[in-house]
């Protein structure tokens, strides 16, 4: 009888960082040369990154499942297959860890239901980072991924997250397509009471990180560009 593999879910860097070592550990490394499949959200970028990271075995060898928008559900249920040949798949996120804040999480629920096991791997999420770096409550937090597109509905929910950290006592973490964050940073400082605390977290473990948090009375004395770099929005009390 044929023994199951395993599905890794494999960390990536947060951007395009000059030593891997600094934020993966080793064990990525050996993982990443026993799998010869992987599901990927970007072909080219994941290949890019495996080749970063030194794996062992020719690229042009490596089977890539594309996982994006366009993915059908029915070609996502053929993609562990070879799990049941005891072969072990990694799923590779654009950035960060696989299934947060990503269509990861669909396949690894696929998993549980096929009984296989999985496994992840240490690795940086901009998510956690963030909110250990704003010295908001790190015990009740929740993570509202993007806000509403439209204007008057995303001020509407930046004001229900602020109404939501006063009264729970609960840190509210979200993020915004990186064109676009001046425009929601514009939102907030608009938005919210001047007592309030935002963090913006900024190019996490780049070599232009930037973490700080201020009270919205004190953001508005001097705003980051924040333009076209990955962010993450923190409101607390």
């Amino acid at each position: 009888m044929t023994t199951k593999g395993i599905l890794y879910l494999i960390p990536t860097t947060l951007g395009d960082t000059a030593e891997t070592a600094d934020v993966l550990p080793v064990k990525v490394n050996l993982v990443i040369n026993t799998i010869d499949e992987y599901i990927v959200e970007n072909e080219k970028s994941a290949r890019q990154y495996l080749k970063k990271m030194g794996i062992q075995k020719p690229l042009q060898e490596i089977v890539l499942h594309p996982l994006n928008q366009h993915t059908e559900a029915k070609d996502i249920s053929t993609y562990l297959n070879a799990i049941g040949e005891g072969k072990n798949i990694g799923i590779i996120s654009e950035a960060g860890c696989p299934g947060v804040a990503d269509p990861g999480a669909e396949v690894v629920k696929l998993a549980h239901e096929k009984n296989i096991t999985v496994r992840p791997l240490v690795g940086p999420s901009s998510i956690l980072l963030a909110l250990m770096g704003s010295g908001f409550n790190g015990q009740s937090f929740a993570f509202h991924g993007y806000l509403p597109k439209e204007r008057n509905e995303r001020i509407k929910k930046i004001k229900e997250l602020e109404k939501g950290a006063q009264q729970r006592n609960q840190t509210q973490l979200f993020i915004e397509t990186p064109y676009r964050n001046n425009h929601m940073l514009d939102d907030i400082i608009a938005s919210c009471d001047g007592n309030t605390k935002l963090c913006i977290a900024c190019d996490i473990t780049l070599p232009t990180e930037f973490i700080q948090t201020k009270t919205i009375a004190a953001w508005k004395k001097q705003l980051p560009d924040i333009n076209k770099r990955p962010a993450i929005f923190l409101i607390y009390r």
